[in-house]
């Protein structure tokens, strides 16, 4: 009302000058209705496609993120960029594939064989301050950022994980960092955590519930302004650790769809987490004014994970090793209880929260995503015709071949870096990629090789190297 007395007073006066002043009132007015929504990015760390009820385990118990699916859209073909968890994180933030960056591992880095396969490509150390990164560009609009959980796309430069400045979140365009070091996987998920960046709780305090108080305390402090939080969970990374009624709840759970009962129990600490970080946004009366974006960085790991009906796991360039849950909540933008097909990947977020911001993309920066946004809305689908994968490195496990991978259509193609060898699967007849047509399909086959070789060499992907010789 306030507003429309502001208006009628503004026309009632004389000449231009009523005019004017009655355009400033409407602009005004405009630009408080059309406040910026707040961002709430929340990535698991290994949680694999099917380690959800939602998705069909019938183990595990996760009603929070359950509900969370049921409020918003939930991806049945959402992938990470890399089959590792670093390569992902580095495309997260800075909108390009882990082939464009040159970060294709999980730091440290390389692992070499000691056979007589070909070694490993070369890749950065870290991702530095030369990448304009999301949080970087969110500045511009006013958010605040914050980075909580786990880092790992930089090396430690001094005690309990601590990396340089230039490298830490502090660097990049996060206003705090809690949690984000060097470290692949917490030395422990209870106080004492031995985390340079988090200082100690209570002992016995579990990292997963810490770190939603911190985005908690983040949130109530800049609630008057629009914010971004990456809260990045060490969960559910080795080691297996839950709270101890958990443990004994899941003790007996065991067949398909787990295959280590901690696990379990970690994936419904984590969902007990989430849904408190969820019902203090309600309480707060930011719902309506939060996107909310659940994933995960990668395939869930073979050794706690029971990735099938997909095959593989971490470390590979199947389906296991990369296709992700993924949920997203969007009130009055996004329609409650639907569902997606589409084919969406890490490198889909930058330009998707540009986009939510009101920034344009970033000048002379490639982009190997598109926005979401009129996905999200369903008024629209990316206009690309295939996704793109790089792993020329060894895994920690050392059982995963070197390859590219493109993902057009139901197709999906790999080729083998070490002979050049292809398949070729039909995901839509054959999700677990158990039958190879590259034989019975070779002009599908071809093409899709073509397009992943121009694609490698636009990116300037680093390639592996040849076998050492015998006695080197």
């Amino acid at each position: 009302m306030r507003f429309f007395r502001l208006l009628n007073l503004a026309w009632m006066g004389r000449g231009s000058l009523g005019v004017a002043l009655g355009l400033v009132v409407l602009a005004q007015a405009a630009g408080a209705s059309a406040k910026r929504p707040n961002i709430l990015f929340i990535m698991a760390d290994d949680l694999g496609w099917m380690d959800l009820a939602c998705q069909g385990n019938k183990l595990v118990e996760t009603p929070n993120i359950d509900r969370l699916a049921r409020q918003g859209m939930r991806f049945t073909s959402a992938y990470a960029a890399a089959p590792v968890c670093s390569p992902t994180r580095a495309a997260l933030l800075t909108g390009q594939a882990p082939a464009r960056v040159h970060m294709t591992s999980h730091l440290p880095g390389q692992f070499f064989p000691k056979d007589n396969r070909p070694q490993p490509a070369d890749m950065v150390p870290a991702i530095g301050p030369e990448h304009i990164t999301i949080a970087e560009r969110l500045k511009e609009a006013g958010y605040a950022n914050a980075f909580l959980g786990k880092w790992h796309i930089a090396p430690s430069a001094g005690p309990q994980g601590k990396v340089a400045p230039g490298h830490s979140p502090l660097g990049q365009g996060f206003d705090i960092n809690i949690g984000g070091t060097s470290y692949g996987g917490p030395p422990s998920f209870f106080s004492p955590y031995r985390n340079a960046t988090l200082p100690d709780g209570e002992p016995g305090e579990y990292l997963p519930d810490r770190l939603v108080d911190e985005t908690i305390d983040f949130i109530r402090d800049h609630k008057a302004k629009p914010w971004m939080v990456h809260l990045w969970f060490y969960t559910v990374h080795w080691p297996m650790q839950a709270p101890k009624a958990l443990l004994k709840k899941y003790a007996d759970r065991t067949g398909p769809g787990l295959n280590d009962t901690r696990y379990g129990a970690m994936i419904e600490a984590m969902d007990l987490a989430v849904g408190r970080l969820l019902a203090s946004l309600e309480a707060m009366g930011l719902n309506n004014e939060t996107l909310v974006v659940f994933t995960s960085d990668n395939g869930g790991f073979a050794g706690v994970s029971d990735c099938r009906p997909l095959r593989e796991s971490k470390g590979h360039l199947y389906e296991g090793g990369i296709r992700v849950p993924m949920i997203v909540r969007w009130p009055g933008r996004v329609k409650p209880g639907t569902l997606s097909g589409e084919p969406v990947v890490s490198m889909d977020f930058y330009p998707t929260f540009l986009e939510v911001a009101g920034l344009k993309p970033t000048t002379g920066k490639p982009f190997d995503g598109e926005s979401l946004v009129s996905l999200f809305q369903q008024t629209g689908k990316p206009r690309r015709e295939a996704l793109f994968f790089h792993f020329p490195n060894y895994a920690w496990h050392m059982d995963n071949r070197l390859g590219g991978a493109v993902r057009a259509g139901n197709h999906k193609l790999i080729r083998n870096y070490d002979d050049g060898s292809v398949e070729l699967y039909n995901l839509k007849s054959d999700l677990g990629e158990t039958k190879n047509l590259a034989k019975r399909q070779p002009e599908i086959a071809a093409r899709l090789n073509r397009k992943l070789g121009q694609w490698l060499a636009d990116t300037g992907a680093w390639m592996p190297k040849p076998p050492k010789p015998k006695g080197i």
